[in-house]
């Protein structure tokens, strides 16, 4: 039993090594510099980061924790995959509602759904126009009461602090032993 366990783990990691997941690199350059191709760069930027930040991680890199109060390698992919859906949401000005309830969702699919959620985030900013971007409102909404806020706080909220949390995984992953693959340009948006 557990050699048929082990094999279906590999199998399944091997196949979730194969397919491309969104972000491997950034896109071209694009010809006009306008706030809507601004916005599409930043999550792109944060989309590759990611991307990379979680490629080949381990167990081991999952449960690190640098101090007994801090959140885990782990507890800071979830709390990237929610930035991940208030980033999305916002997008498209749907309202971010507040829960108590943890999602539990494994590695992998927590991997897959925050870089479809850059993507699906991605797409919906590149149709838009500046004054498309502008009326984005970011909502966040409980039992009793709705909090609206400008695109601006997209920027130096969830973005930044998904770009932050991203920098403590490849941080977290060099001191647990296994930096991220060589190669990897932030600069460029590319893997050489």
């Amino acid at each position: 039993m557990k050699k048929i366990i082990l094999i279906l783990f590999l199998t399944m990691n091997t196949m979730n090594s194969q397919e491309k997941l969104p972000f491997y690199e950034i896109t071209e350059i694009p010809n006009e510099i306008n706030s809507t191709n601004l916005m599409v760069r930043m999550i792109e930027g944060l989309g590759f980061r990611y991307h990379w930040a979680t490629e080949n991680i381990t167990e081991k890199d999952l449960k690190y924790r640098p101090s007994k109060d801090a959140m885990s390698n782990y507890e800071t992919i979830e709390h990237i995959y929610d930035l991940s859906n208030t980033i999305y949401n916002s997008s498209k000005s749907l309202p971010n509602i507040r829960s108590k309830k943890k999602t539990s969702m494994d590695f992998i699919s927590l991997r897959k759904e925050t870089l479809n959620n850059l993507k699906l985030t991605r797409e919906v900013f590149t149709s838009f126009n500046d004054e498309d971007l502008k009326n984005v409102k970011i909502i966040f909404q409980d039992k009793s009461r709705k909090y609206e806020f400008p695109i601006w706080n997209l920027i130096n909220g969830p973005i930044s602090d998904a770009i932050y949390h991203t920098g403590q995984l490849v941080s977290f992953r060099r001191t647990s032993g296994n930096p991220i693959p060589k190669g990897v340009n932030v600069f460029l948006g590319a893997k050489n």
